[in-house]
Parts: C-alpha cells; sequence; structure tokens
C-alpha cells in the first residue's frame, strides 16, 4: 500500500541534530497515525515516537522526551523526527510506519531505514 522512504539520517557528534523525514511515495499516508521506530545492532526494534492522524497528539519513548520531536505536515504528506541533543546510544537504523496510535504497533511495511550514528 503505502511506500515510504526515509532519509536525514548521518554521522553527527555527541549533542549534535539531525532531522529525518518519512515521505510517501505511491500514495499518501494522511489518513493514518505515523510512528518512529529505530533498531541497534543486537538489540530489539523499538519504538521511538508516534503521531496521530491529525498532528494533535504526540507521543515518545522516555528515553528520547525532551530531546526528540515528532510532527508531520498534512499537506506535504510528510512525517519529521526532529533529533536534538543526540547521545552515542541513539545510533541506530530509524525506521518509519504506519501505526495504531493508541497500541503504539506498526500497522504497515517498514521503509528502507535511514542510518543515524552518533560519535562521542
Amino acid at each position: 500500500q503505502v511506500q515510504l522512504v526515509e532519509s536525514g539520517g548521518g554521522l553527527v557528534q555527541a549533542g549534535g541534530s539531525l532531522r529525518l523525514s518519512c515521505a510517501a511515495s505511491g500514495r499518501t499516508f494522511s489518513n493514518y497515525a505515523m510512528g518512529w521506530f529505530r533498531q541497534a545492532p543486537g538489540k530489539e526494534r523499538e519504538f521511538v515516537a508516534g503521531i496521530s492522524v491529525s498532528g494533535e497528539n504526540t507521543r515518545h519513548t522516555d528515553s528520547v522526551k525532551g530531546r526528540f520531536m515528532i510532527s508531520r505536515d498534512i499537506s506535504k504528506n510528510t512525517v519529521y523526527l526532529q533529533m536534538n541533543s543526540l547521545k552515542p546510544e541513539d545510533t541506530a537504523v530509524y525506521y518509519c510506519a504506519r501505526i495504531n496510535y493508541i497500541l503504539g504497533t506498526p500497522s504497515g511495511s517498514w521503509g528502507q531505514g535511514t542510518q543515524v550514528t552518533v560519535s562521542s
């Protein structure tokens, strides 16, 4: 259904910032709640942040609260993850996906992901 393309990752020093983007390819996802997940080597994929269909409600996992902010531009059918005060433990491949906002679980296919590497 919705084809997702993540971008914006890269190499940054601790304390730096990055903004990730998730854009639709093929069809829009403006009618769906969306979320960001990440997976580091040897670890399970974990939920990072989610945003409701309207963009009025957001949620963030405890480890990123106050540092990361999820947002969406309905007119552009794009979801963002602003990451500030990055830490080495944030290093992972970041993915976006359609989610059940209440449950915080993915309900669609993943994109290819974008690598975020934070050096000390």
